[in-house]
């Protein structure tokens, strides 16, 4: 692996499999007892400029279990709040750290905390990329579905970090994936080139349509998210009636595969993205894969500060 985690497409094949593996075995020994202190000694800065419930809690309780100590770190606490260069703050912060997670907006934000640390970045989230959560979703794939590689996903939603990270995550890993995005919230012209790009080469199928039922059409894994992530909260009215009809509930699940699971990042807006009913269906999965969280985040840690 590189010295950062910042972009999904970061990780090829292997590596998102070697990540994978590693989680199944930390997930294991937590389930047995079994003590996986790899991390012994280790520090790890967690630095918010968005608020979460499950970055923060997955990272810092896997820190824990990897016997290593999490470090919370707001924005407000930060120099960095208050006009310091970003480039100061990481030389600081990598004479004190053995890592960092940051969860904030800007994706340069991130690219530039990793140019200038000489510790490992994990990207917790951005407006751009999700891809800890990505990883997760692959984990609930795999242990559910047994395989990746010839699997369809369908996407159905806002074009997102979410979406962004999924689409390169599905096709690296040797998935089709058919995303159903209103044409005015579409996901960045780049991630749509690069998807073509690992589509064609790998011979897989990769489509972005207005239908999500076209989107759906036999799918073996259906994912949504919300309509308005965080920041947007202003434009929640105008998104609801943009995104009528991209709602994941019994009738668009009637043509996916008879077997398919629903996957969802949480938190959920029952009624709006998915109902009520469909959520509930596939709950067991759903926070299997919020579970999968923690796994996956320690593996990566073990990875990258071991």
């Amino acid at each position: 692996m590189n010295k950062d985690l910042l972009k999904i497409e970061d990780l090829s094949k292997e590596e998102i499999l070697d990540i994978l593996n590693l989680a199944d075995q930390l997930k294991y020994e937590l389930k047995h007892g079994i003590k996986h202190h790899h991390l012994e000694g280790k520090t790890l800065g967690m630095i918010f400029e968005k608020s979460s419930t499950r970055t923060r809690v997955s990272f810092e309780a896997g820190m824990y279990q990897l016997g290593g100590y999490p470090l919370f770190l707001s924005s407000s606490d930060l120099q960095i709040g208050r006009g310091e260069p970003i480039q100061d703050t990481a030389r600081v912060l990598s004479r004190y750290l053995n890592g960092i997670m940051i969860r904030t907006f800007s994706q340069k934000e991130v690219s530039d905390l990793a140019e200038c640390s000489s510790i490992p970045i994990i990207n917790g989230l951005t407006d751009d990329e999700h891809p800890c959560q990505i990883l997760a979703d692959l984990m609930t794939i795999r242990e559910n579905k047994n395989i990746l590689e010839g699997l369809k996903v369908a996407y159905i939603g806002d074009g997102n970090n979410m979406a962004q990270s999924l689409l390169i995550g599905c096709l690296t890993s040797g998935m089709d994936i058919s995303l159903a995005i209103p044409n005015n919230y579409m996901i960045k012209e780049d991630y749509i080139n690069k998807g073509i790009e690992i589509a064609k080469n790998n011979n897989l199928n990769f489509n972005i349509v207005n239908d999500p039922k076209e989107a759906a059409k036999d799918a073996d894994v259906v994912i949504t998210d919300v309509w308005a992530s965080m920041g947007q909260e202003s434009e929640t009215l105008e998104r609801i009636k943009a995104f009528k009809g991209y709602q994941v509930n019994s009738e668009l699940m009637k043509v996916a595969k008879d077997d398919a699971i629903v996957l969802h990042c949480l938190p959920a807006h029952r009624e709006e993205e998915i109902t009520e009913e469909i959520l509930e269906k596939h709950a067991d999965i759903i926070f299997e894969e919020a579970e999968n969280r923690l796994h996956v985040q320690k593996s990566i840690l073990v990875k990258l500060l071991k």
